[in-house]
């Protein structure tokens, strides 16, 4: 199978570049159907994107921008939005301005479509797939799954630990990895992340009774506060004054409790502080799941995804 990776991923390459290098290598990868990938530096007042190629310019017609702007499906905004960003393209042909300066006709949709057909169409739940962030909204951040094919994973995907907002973890433009956790009748992929971030059991060894760690305060209750010490795992720790959601914690691990699945926790201090999102740690590195069960074996209750 051919790889197929969100764009951007081909702009840098030493590939791309030599097929970038003069007309003639140009016009050797409209022959071999070669995948490349360039800067949109404009969009005309017609919606059509122009690419800078470094020997000559490129020019993307509006219902060449994605799989279906040719029949107008595809909103204005999702093409100039493109501007400023690499955009991957196939070379249809080369045509003369009326200066008589050359330039390449390109195409984003047609790279889309092989994209789907070759790689999307034959993904399964429990594919385990590379994607990039492209937006942060309140129910979940939208991912590039391919050459500029944008899926999503909801807000309760992300990870175990419950966050107020994807940018609570993520960044735009952040590679990471995702799972597909189902795919509906008209090929529309719903993705997840939480089960590569490990089970309780595998973040739970991290840590000790009697230690004092960090932590993330997620969210203060009546009962007590959560507290964040990964992704996928959370603590519950006694009330304290002061305290409020998104600060940094030092917390006394007081219990680890495998059968409730339970981090019991006393908050030494909270505290606003601005550390960078740490980077995922996934516990996978197959590139496919087929069930992942989050709850330990002794535990009573079964927290576990079938794909």
């Amino acid at each position: 199978m051919a790889v197929y990776k969100p764009e951007g991923s081909l702009i840098s390459t030493k590939t791309n570049a030599s097929y970038l290098r003069t007309p003639q290598t140009l016009a050797d990868a409209m022959a071999l159907g070669k995948i490349l990938e360039a800067r949109a530096i404009c969009c005309d007042c017609d919606h059509n994107l122009i690419l800078d190629l470094g020997c000559m310019k490129g020019v993307i017609p509006r219902a060449e921008a994605a799989i279906a702007a040719h029949d107008g499906d595809v909103r204005d905004i999702a093409i100039i939005s493109r501007v400023n960003k690499p955009t991957c393209f196939k070379i249809l042909c080369f045509a003369k301005r009326k200066d008589g300066t050359d330039y390449a006709i390109l195409s984003r949709r047609a790279v889309q479509e092989e994209c789907r057909r070759e790689y999307i169409d034959k993904l399964t739940p429990g594919d385990i797939v590379p994607v990039s962030i492209t937006r942060l909204e309140p129910f979940g951040c939208f991912v590039d799954i391919a050459c500029g094919i944008i899926s999503m994973i909801p807000i309760d995907f992300i990870s175990v630990s419950r966050i107020s907002h994807p940018s609570d973890r993520f960044v735009n433009g952040q590679s990471i990895y995702a799972v597909v956790r189902s795919i509906d009748e008209n090929g529309k992929i719903t993705l997840s992340h939480k089960e590569l971030l490990g089970t309780w059991e595998q973040n739970a060894q991290s840590f000790h009774i009697g230690e004092t760690v960090s932590g993330i305060i997620r969210s203060v209750e009546n009962y007590g506060i959560f507290v964040e010490l990964t992704p996928n795992l959370a603590g519950l720790a006694e009330p304290k004054e002061n305290v409020y959601a998104g600060q940094q914690a030092s917390v006394y691990i007081k219990n680890l409790i495998p059968d409730k699945m339970k981090v019991k926790l006393i908050i030494i201090d909270a505290f606003e502080a601005p550390y960078s999102k740490a980077e995922p740690k996934y516990f996978i590195d197959s590139d496919h799941i087929d069930r992942f069960v989050y709850s330990p074996k002794e535990s009573q209750k079964i927290i576990e995804t079938v794909f």
